[in-house]
Parts: structure tokens; C-alpha cells; sequence
């Protein structure tokens, strides 16, 4: 008998049958704070999220540019805590439909309780989780069964310098989808996508059982389309982050990610 349906599955067979890619935008959870976190998640499904990233702040995120990395000192600096990332998505739940993927690192997991975490993430309305700095060969031990046993998908990260056999691995240890990186190093905007970025994509889907998105440096409306003609799926994290970042002391906040959202997002949608 097959497993019911889960949430991140089901958007992406929405956005197969309006033949486009899905837009992933990522936010820094707590950045300025909870409260208004939840009013941004919020804009993020308005402007046309299929699904949404929120990054766990950490003390120490290696896999972060300049730009998320400040954003996870604020919301530090503003006391945002695991158990209070949990609290501001249930309460936004029921006005917030669009999958919830967490962006984590894994000594936040490890510090909780996998079993604790799971069963909180699940509790509070998570349906992903990407732990950015555990092999899948590990991950497969516990946190990804754990994580299923609570019907969480985990997700896991491919890069251009990931062998044959990593990408099986990877693919075997995921469940949703599969996150590209398009490039080497850390998260942040750039002018340019990769060269080869094309046939990399090309490449590597043929190889995979479930939906690729691609993030890491994608920031406009035209990268978005140049991507969104190739994956499954397209983030854009840094871009946003930097606009809470000019504009998180504003009480328009909100609207302005909207909007920023809406004009990102409009080049997979347009029929």
C-alpha cells in the first residue's frame, strides 16, 4: 500500500500540472523578531510561494554568506529560540498553507532530542527539514527515519562537485526534493548564474527519482526564469534577507516583501 500524499510532494505536482517550476523563497526565522516573522511568512504565500525555507539561526552557519549570516546574528540578538520558531509557525498555520521546510543546522537538532525535535516540528506545522551540515549517510542512521516516522520530509543538498555517487546517496536519504547548489561556496546574490549551470541541471535530473530546486545566488526576475526553464523548483534566500535587512524598522515591511516576492515569482507564472 503507498504512502499517503505529503504536502511538499503535493505542491510540486500542482506546479507539474501548471508546467512551471515552484517558487521557494527562505527567510531568516526571528529576523527582526518572531512576531514579525509571522507576518512575513505570511507575504511570502500572498506574493506567490509555493513553498517557503526559514533558517534556524545559528551561531556558527558555515554554509551562510555575509548577508544571512548578519540576519542570524539578529535574530539571535532577538532572543528567537527553537521552541519559539515552533510556536510562530503554529500559530500561523492555519493562514499559511504553503509547505514549511526548515533550514538548519545540526547541533540545534541534536541539542533538542531528535525524537523531541521531530515530534515538535511536526506538532508545530514543519513538513521539511534541510540540515545542511549532515552527510546522508549519517542522517540516514536516525534523523531521517526519525523524521518520517513524524511524516517530515528530509531534504538534502547536491552540489557541482557532487560525485555519482553522493548524488545516489543523497536521493536515497531524501524525501520532497533534492536542493541543488548553484555553485560552490556560501549562500549570497550574484550578477551572473554559472556557465554551466544548464547542463549541470540537465545532467543531474536525469539521475534523480524526485523534484530539484535550485538556489544559492539566484536574485532576479530573469535568473528565476533562466532556472525556472530548468528545475523543479527555484529559491531565492539572500535577496530577501537583505531587504528585511534595509527594511525590517518599517511598518510597510510586509507589503514591500510582497511585492518583491510577487515580481520574483511572476516569470513562472505568467501563462
Amino acid at each position: 500500500m503507498s504512502k499517503p500524499q505529503r504536502a511538499i510532494e503535493r505542491a510540486f505536482a500542482t506546479c507539474r500540472r501548471e508546467k512551471r517550476a515552484a517558487f521557494i523563497p527562505f527567510l531568516m526565522a526571528g529576523d527582526p523578531n518572531l512576531a514579525v516573522t509571522g507576518d512575513l511568512i505570511e507575504a511570502l504565500e500572498r506574493g506567490g510561494a509555493d513553498l517557503i525555507e526559514l533558517g534556524l539561526p545559528f551561531s556558527d552557519p558555515i554554509a551562510d554568506g555575509p548577508v544571512n549570516q548578519r540576519a542570524a546574528q539578529r535574530a539571535l540578538s532577538a532572543g528567537t529560540t527553537l521552541s519559539g520558531v515552533f510556536e510562530m509557525i503554529a500559530a500561523r498555520r492555519r493562514r499559511v498553507t504553503v509547505p514549511i521546510v526548515l533550514f538548519t543546522y545540526f547541533n540545534p537538532l541534536h541539542a533538542r532530542g531528535l525524537e523531541r525535535f521531530a515530534e515538535q516540528a511536526a506538532g508545530s506545522g514543519v513538513d521539511g527539514v534541510l540540515c545542511v551540515d549532515l552527510p546522508p549517510e549519517e542522517g540516514e542512521r536516525e534523523l531521517v527515519p526519525t523524521l518520517d516516522a513524524h511524516g517530515i520530509d528530509s531534504i538534502y543538498l547536491l552540489a557541482p562537485t557532487s560525485t555519482k555517487a553522493r548524488v545516489r546517496r543523497a536521493a536515497k536519504a531524501s524525501s520532497g526534493f533534492l536542493y541543488y547548489v548553484s555553485r560552490t561556496g556560501v549562500t549570497g546574490e550574484q550578477k551572473a548564474l554559472a556557465d554551466d549551470l544548464a547542463k549541470e541541471i540537465r545532467q543531474i535530473k536525469k539521475k534523480l527519482p524526485l523534484p530539484l530546486a535550485v538556489g544559492f545566488g539566484i536574485s532576479t526576475p530573469e535568473q528565476v526564469k533562466e532556472v525556472g526553464k530548468l528545475a523543479d523548483g527555484v529559491v531565492v534566500g539572500s535577496a530577501l534577507v537583505r531587504l528585511v535587512e534595509e527594511h525590517g524598522g518599517e511598518s510597510d515591511l510586509a507589503e514591500r516583501l510582497e511585492a518583491r516576492v510577487r515580481e520574483l515569482s511572476a516569470p513562472l507564472k505568467r501563462r
